[in-house]
């Protein structure tokens, strides 16, 4: 079929570009106005565009920014009927997604039900599913497992996965179980599950919450803080019970791990900020063991030890294998046993590593030969690719294309394929496979997500269907837009500015994520020496001037093992650029981390 017309990058012109974010000039002033820096104003005004809302919620979070979790739609059904199980002593199923927002929703409901409300742990069952073998969400072999249970759940709370899963919930209701759930991911056009007892997701329609990208684990501790609150309420429970606090430290970690809103969001912002406290505190073990892997320099946490350390560590297990390692890492009572978990994880993530990289190398082929049809979302099946990490090669692809990417594996049932997305600015990837599946619903049967990130399932014999609907959506959305891979920087800095207390003015906004990103900044470096760092040559360790200044640098995968830098002492570098605080052995300077960089002309 042919492809969507679209206004695309030639092939041969795939270099990043190095370009300023677009700023709002509104939001810039009134941040300067309201007390912020001009650099501090200048990073705001980059992310936000079209804020209009207050500032103070953003840049100091604070849990009073919070919602009270009356305001989620079916939020108190939801708690009277968790309430009603845990008073009447009924089995309860706990099933969640296997990745990261998923787990730590899991601890959240878990720890919950069974230390604040004294469920015993034999009236408990976690039913987390297989990603390769049970898939996505309730999945069929979750339901029956299930139902297989003896004695069996009378109540199932789903987290962070279920608003999709009607048929499936159809089948537990069927055979006497009641579910409630919570989740976050956009719901399907004809609305919540109809045979679901409660369904809290602040995406309804009808619903009140005021900020729909809070994270699945969000929606789990909102809804079980409230189940607290009725148990009060009925005199099930004694009111100095204590609240969950202390489980967002969970929720920070899903929150950041799932890549939700970091920006306009002040829910968002106040659980990373309050949870990153916690855990800084290191009272649970999964955080003591994590800290001491990394080792002393790593403390405290901030967001991007969350989002690149711990994050991938737990995803990888359910890549690659069944997450219950995950689940006890993160609820390990005792170093020893948490310290054995994250073994597993730490091999499993080295594992992904190695397939990621092999997989990424031929998706980028795949993909290039996909150009010349200015197609514009690339779609790539991988005949013997690994279903764990389709998302992050799709994200490669992003990264170095400049365009959305799905990337489809074989899936465990004959005949089907499963595939992962990610997105670019300008295209809400959800509401493309909607346009998708509406164009031709037998080729997209399954699908589900977000903005940013979806996960789909289709027959392999209506790949091209789904590669022409998919296309034909993407390119409504995205009209005439020039897609090429950009590196979006937040200006210069003057040489004066490169030292700590720079560091310091940035880190009054953090936290950084998802829609509100870590500072980026660009420059021209004279570089006066260089040498390749690690194990196979890859990274390259350099000293460059700017002005009277210079400064250390590291570019992490500058080079492929082997290759020659193509500069050398003396030339000279256009690079974007983050600061960062370097520890060593108890004392701290300022090094720039390389994210990417072209030659200019010789000095």
């Amino acid at each position: 079929m042919e492809s969507a017309s679209l206004s695309t990058a030639p092939a041969d012109s795939l270099r990043p570009r190095i370009e300023p974010r677009p700023r709002d000039e509104a939001l810039y002033a009134r941040a300067q106005a309201e007390g912020l820096t001009e650099l501090q104003a200048r990073v705001l005004a980059g992310r936000l565009a079209g804020y209009r809302g207050d500032i103070a919620p953003l840049v100091t979070p604070s849990l009073r920014h919070l919602a009270h979790p009356e305001r989620l739609k079916d939020a108190r059904r939801a708690a009277e009927r968790i309430a009603q199980a845990v008073v009447e002593g009924e089995h309860i199923g706990i099933l969640t997604d296997y990745d990261v927002d998923g787990i730590t929703s899991h601890v959240v409901i878990r720890r919950t039900l069974n230390e604040l409300f004294g469920v015993p742990e034999s009236r408990l069952h976690s039913l987390i599913g297989h990603r390769i073998n049970d898939g996505y969400g309730i999945s069929l072999p979750l339901v029956e497992r299930t139902l297989r249970l003896s004695p069996g759940p009378r109540l199932v709370i789903t987290a962070d996965c279920g608003s999709s899963d009607e048929p499936r919930i159809a089948r537990l209701k069927e055979a006497g179980l009641e579910v409630v759930v919570t989740d976050h991911h956009a719901l399907p056009e004809e609305g919540p599950p109809a045979s679901a007892y409660a369904t809290v997701n602040p995406t309804r329609d009808d619903c009140d919450y005021p900020d729909p990208t809070i994270a699945g684990c969000m929606v789990a501790w909102l809804t079980m803080s409230l189940a607290r609150q009725v148990l009060i309420d009925w005199g099930a429970l004694s009111p100095s019970t204590p609240k969950l606090s202390p489980w967002l430290s969970y929720v920070a970690l899903g929150t950041v791990a799932d890549c939700v809103s970091l920006g306009g969001s002040a829910a968002n912002r106040a659980v990373v900020n309050h949870g990153l406290t916690l855990i800084n505190r290191m009272e649970a073990a999964c955080w003591r063991t994590m800290a001491a892997r990394l080792g002393p320099d790593s403390v405290p946490f901030d967001a991007e030890t969350l989002a690149f350390q711990m994050g991938p560590r737990i995803n990888a297990r359910s890549r690659l294998d069944d997450p219950y390692a995950a689940l006890h890492f993160m609820l390990a009572a005792d170093d020893a046993t948490a310290a054995r978990h994250l073994e597993v994880l730490d091999q499993d993530n080295q594992s992904r590593k190695a397939i990621e990289a092999e997989m990424a190398e031929e998706a980028k082929a795949l993909a290039s030969a996909q150009l010349a049809d200015n197609v514009p979302a690339l779609v790539v099946f991988l005949e013997t690719g690994h279903a764990g990490v389709q998302g992050i090669v799709a994200s490669r692809l992003v990264q170095a294309f400049g365009r959305p990417a799905l990337v489809l594996t074989p899936a465990a049932t004959a005949g089907m394929l499963t595939g992962s997305g990610r997105s670019i600015e300008g295209l809400h990837l959800r509401d493309a496979l909607q346009r998708a599946h509406d164009l031709a619903p037998e080729a997209l049967p399954r699908f589900g997500g977000h903005r940013g990130a979806a996960g789909i399932g289709l027959p392999r014999e209506r790949l091209d269907d789904f590669r022409w609907a998919i296309w034909q959506a993407a390119s409504e959305q995205l009209g005439e837009r020039e897609l090429y891979p950009c590196v979006y920087t937040d200006g210069a800095l003057s040489p004066e500015q490169l030292s700590l207390e720079t560091l310091d003015e940035l880190a009054a906004l953090a936290p950084f994520g998802r829609e509100f990103e870590a500072p980026l900044f660009e420059g021209d470096f004279l570089v006066e020496a260089l040498r390749p760092v690690g194990a196979d040559g890859s990274h390259l360790m350099l000293e460059l001037g700017h002005g009277r200044t210079t400064v250390r640098a590291i570019w992490f995968r500058a080079l492929t093992p082997g290759e020659v830098p193509a500069f050398g002492l003396g030339d000279r570098l256009r690079c974007a650029f983050k600061l960062n605080r370097n520890r060593w052995k108890g004392r701290e300077s300022l090094q720039l981390m390389v994210e990417h960089a072209e030659p200019l002309s010789p000095a």
